[in-house]
């Protein structure tokens, strides 16, 4: 007999709680996070960093500073003129109008969101531990398995541009790494749980075109409660969809 999505689902929250032992048990008890807020056209704002941006090893303040001013922030305020400018849109718009609009919409939303995912899995002190590290761990035969493929899928952007994006697919079930040339190219129904920036303005003001050492300092640098953190609610909403 076939397995649903359903079917999944269930199955892959069931094991993923197995896996993550105490911790991920110790979150489901937890009371579930109050919805976020909407966000109104126009009015999104730039989130600080979370850390002390002069403790990073191997990413200077320099570095983090201009990408979060310039590159992250600008993305927000695009965003924001993009939203402003669609809802000036009527029944006579032209069509060329909209699909540009709705495209530069769609940039900066999942630039938005990247970005703060990507600052947000930064501060820590790079030690894998918790439930993510055994459910890859698992997933993978090792966790060294799925780092070596995570870094792979890195070095085939260098030199270009684009996302490494460690997610949780809705559709499949399971912990998914997924390449993204541009920021309009992601997985349809997925949550991210760990974000690499790998465009040249994440790194070449530090490392020039050697990305394998930006690769490491982003390795060194990894928050992975906040990665856990992130799980235990991609693991909740795993069962929500799944129920």
């Amino acid at each position: 007999m076939s397995l649903t999505r359903r079917d999944m689902l269930q199955g892959a929250a069931a094991g993923a709680v197995l896996l993550g032992g105490a911790r991920v048990a110790q979150a489901d008890k937890e009371p579930a996070p109050a919805a976020a807020k909407g966000v109104a056209a126009g009015q999104h704002a730039v989130r600080p960093l979370p850390f002390a941006p002069d403790k990073l090893t191997g990413i200077s303040e320099k570095m983090i500073v201009s990408h979060h001013d310039n590159n992250y922030a600008g993305a927000v305020k695009n965003l924001n003129k993009v939203e402003e400018e669609l809802a000036k849109v009527a029944k006579d718009t032209p069509g060329f109008l909209v699909s540009g609009l709705r495209e530069r919409e769609l940039t900066y939303t999942n630039s938005l969101i990247l970005h703060e995912h990507y600052f947000g899995n930064l501060g820590g002190d790079g030690k894998p531990a918790g439930a993510i590290e055994k459910a890859l761990a698992a997933a993978h035969g090792t966790l060294a398995r799925w780092e070596e493929l995570f870094r792979a899928t890195a070095m085939g952007l260098g030199g270009g541009s684009g996302w490494v994006i460690l997610d949780m697919n809705f559709h499949s079930g399971d912990l998914r790494t997924y390449w993204a040339g541009g920021h309009t190219q992601a997985v349809a129904f997925g949550q991210p749980l760990l974000v690499l920036d790998m465009f040249e303005h994440a790194y070449a003001m530090d490392y020039g075109a050697a990305h394998a050492k930006y690769i490491d300092a982003f390795f060194q640098n990894l928050s992975w409660d906040e990665v856990n953190k992130r799980f235990a609610r991609a693991l909740k909403a795993a069962k929500v969809l799944a129920s």
